[in-house]
């Protein structure tokens, strides 16, 4: 797929600590290409129609698998739809992480690994250039659909 040149963007996000958490709204529901949290916690997944605290583990490194991965892994993989609380404690960093074809490079495409798709497993998404995957990412708001459904055959 190419994602070994190009650029990366990496957006950090900086929560301080909150007097009254229970009156604000950390970060929405949203995925992102790939997101990194810190030892304070208030992250939390969408799981069977819940949300889940995920709680942070001393030297661990929380990894959520990214929108690219579930498209190239024909949904053998999935992003995962998270969302931030706000907390007494903080200051909370996290940060997320987005890897992209060059600017001059309009011909990135994103798609299901050939080798994932059959008969049996068609693709789920149709092959995109990354400029719209980014398109989409920048101007959406995160309340809004998974920045994949436009990309849904």
């Amino acid at each position: 797929m190419g994602f070994d040149k190009g650029g990366s963007m990496a957006c950090h996000y900086y929560y301080p600590a909150c007097p009254e958490p229970e009156l604000t709204m950390g970060a929405s529901k949203h995925t992102d290409p790939y997101c990194l949290q810190d030892q304070i916690g208030g992250l939390q997944v969408f799981h069977q129609n819940q949300w889940v605290d995920v709680h942070p583990i001393a030297g661990s490194l929380i990894i959520n698998i990214g929108d690219f991965l579930q498209v190239m892994s024909n949904c053998k993989l999935k992003s995962v739809y998270h969302g931030v609380v706000s907390s007494h404690v903080g200051p909370r960093i996290s940060t997320a992480c987005l890897s992209y074809g060059t600017t001059t490079d309009s011909a990135r495409i994103c798609g299901p690994l050939k080798e994932l798709i059959s008969e049996e497993k068609p693709p789920v998404y149709r092959d995109f250039l990354v400029t719209e995957y980014m398109g989409k990412f920048l101007s959406l708001g995160l309340d809004d659909c998974s920045f994949l459904d436009h990309f849904k055959l």
